[in-house]
């Protein structure tokens, strides 16, 4: 049974980092999140992919029991080229052919619709309300977005965030969307748009969760490499609602392990190119990285 259902997208990246570079690579919010919330339980993809998408990756979904009924097809693949400096806090995008995603028009299929636990991962918010509109009541919906909605479409964004029960964003997103300096407050003013929970993430400094009653404070796992950040935050939300499907709980407590997981996963996404990592994970490293977590939180 189809346990947690994924929207967002799949794409064909090519990646430069101060260290490396790959071309090729599968990659796509939808596919690193999948991927990370596969190492929990079953998962349906919603997304499109052109003729050209090779069957070497649509094997590799499969083999993570991930469903390909949601996956509608087009005529090319979404392709990314982006380039990492520095600190690589933020990816130059070099290239960007839209291709399939253009024409994307979701259908649920009728195995999907009663799916419980729903993310919708990066991609554009009018493909994220039509997701939301075809789903018979999801018990949990978690949302990620970026920068450009926020920036270009933010009418139809405020939409689909009065329709979930948590949102995902990292702190510059955060100021963005609510034009707050201070995290509290940008935290504050994101639930009362509509959420029930928001989850702001620090990068290397963690992440903070907030309810009307609550926040928490997660740090980041200390990484000594980072190869290649790609998919680190679609890595976060799939292990997030990946964690939450597998124990069918959304009690605070279990939110907070859950952003714990998601963290984990993520740590181990930067280590490679790509969805290296996250794709060869055992979830024996993921429980040991998890209890190193609660082990350097203690005091």
């Amino acid at each position: 049974m189809i346990k947690a259902i994924i929207c967002g997208t799949i794409a064909i990246d090519s990646i430069e980092t101060p260290n490396k570079a790959k071309k090729n690579l599968l990659g796509g919010s939808a596919s690193y999140a999948s991927l990370a919330a596969s190492h929990f339980v079953p998962v349906g993809i919603l997304s499109i992919v052109g003729k050209d998408f090779p069957l070497q990756y649509r094997r590799k979904l499969v083999a993570h029991k991930i469903d390909l009924e949601g996956l509608h097809l087009g005529e090319k693949t979404f392709c990314w080229h982006g380039k990492y400096t520095g600190n690589m806090s933020q990816a130059v995008t070099l290239k960007t052919e839209l291709n399939a995603l253009e024409e994307f028009e979701p259908i649920v299929p009728k195995s999907y619709r009663r799916g419980e636990y729903l993310f919708l991962a990066n991609v554009d918010p009018v493909i994220q309300l039509k997701v939301i509109r075809q789903m018979i009541r999801p018990k949990f919906i978690v949302l990620d977005t970026m920068n450009y909605w926020i920036e270009n479409h933010l009418k139809n964004l405020l939409k689909v965030i009065k329709e979930v029960d948590l949102m995902v964003l990292n702190d510059a997103e955060a100021k963005s969307i609510t034009k707050c300096e201070s995290l509290v407050a940008a935290g504050r003013k994101i639930l009362s748009l509509g959420p029930d929970w928001a989850i702001i993430k620090k990068g290397e400094h963690g992440a903070l969760l907030f309810s009307k009653k609550s926040h928490f404070s997660a740090p980041a796992y200390p990484i000594e490499v980072c190869l290649d950040p790609t998919g680190a935050g679609d890595s976060f939300g799939g292990g997030l609602i990946g964690y939450l499907a597998k124990i069918g709980s959304t009690r605070e407590i279990d939110i907070r392990r859950g952003i714990i997981y998601g963290s984990v996963i993520a740590s181990y996404c930067t280590e490679k190119m790509g969805i290296e990592k996250v794709e060869n994970l055992s979830f024996k490293q993921i429980k040991e990285r998890y209890e190193h977590f609660k082990k350097i939180r203690e005091f």
